[in-house]
């Protein structure tokens, strides 16, 4: 293995099999640089952490409650960690060595400062993911018109090279530590939702934001906030305060 360390964290609430599923594969694929994964469990309900403890060798951090989103990830923090660091969600899986890729990538254009694969659906199509800059028109009249939505995602345009954009989706992300360390982690003021949004944003001033299309993720994704109102009630807070810090 290489002498570069990384780092990764994982913040998961009631995802047993999903989170397992997740770990497994990024132990499995991720061969060129030594890995530590850090599982940051929300108080979940389920066998996440018996699962985790008996089948894979991350380690693992029981919380008595539900930190949300940013407050656990930033617990890792605390925790050593590889000179770059990965976002990721329990309901990713890899099945490459993307990570390795991603790292190289970095260590080849030191003026990138955090970046964000493909993001496919388990059929294979692109997740089209917010890549603009959060606005009002784009966060509450993207929801009513396809057109601002499209425009926000980038709907209609194929990348097919490193492509600079304002929002790197937390689902799957690589930051550099020192500047994840600098900018003392996610604003834990967002309890879900545009915090992944904010970090790039404060991210910038220290050199691009990217999306790198040659690598690719599989992302389960739930949308939970257009299918919940409780989860929609929270996108909607956190909405409004990102558009209030950032006005």
């Amino acid at each position: 293995m290489n002498e570069i360390s990384i780092s990764a964290s994982i913040v998961t609430y009631n995802d047993g099999e999903k989170v397992l599923r997740c770990v497994k594969s990024l132990e499995k694929y991720t061969l060129k640089y030594p890995l530590k994964i850090y599982v940051f469990d929300n108080g979940s309900a389920d066998n996440t952490v018996s699962l985790l403890k008996e089948n894979t060798t991350a380690e693992i951090y029981e919380n008595n409650k539900n930190l949300g989103f940013g407050a656990a990830h930033n617990l890792a923090l605390q925790k050593p960690l590889g000179v770059y660091h990965f976002v990721i969600n329990p309901d990713i899986e890899i099945n490459d060595d993307v990570i390795s890729d991603m790292v190289d990538y970095f260590e080849d254009n030191r003026d990138v400062v955090m970046a964000m694969p493909k993001i496919l659906n388990l059929d294979g199509t692109e997740q089209k993911l917010p890549k603009e800059k959060p606005t009002f028109r784009r966060l509450f009249l993207g929801r009513l018109s396809k057109k601002i939505r499209g425009a926000y995602v980038w709907a209609d345009r194929e990348i097919n090279s490193p492509t600079e954009i304002e929002f790197c989706s937390g689902c799957f992300f690589c930051i550099k530590t020192d500047v994840f360390e600098q900018e003392k982690g996610f604003d834990e003021r967002f309890f879900m939702y545009l915090e992944d949004a904010d970090l790039a944003l404060r991210s910038k001033k220290y050199g691009k934001v990217m999306i790198l299309p040659q690598f690719s993720v599989t992302h389960k994704w739930e949308r939970t906030s257009a299918k919940s109102i409780k989860y929609l009630l929270i996108h909607t807070v956190s909405c409004l305060k990102f558009l209030a810090k950032r006005s």
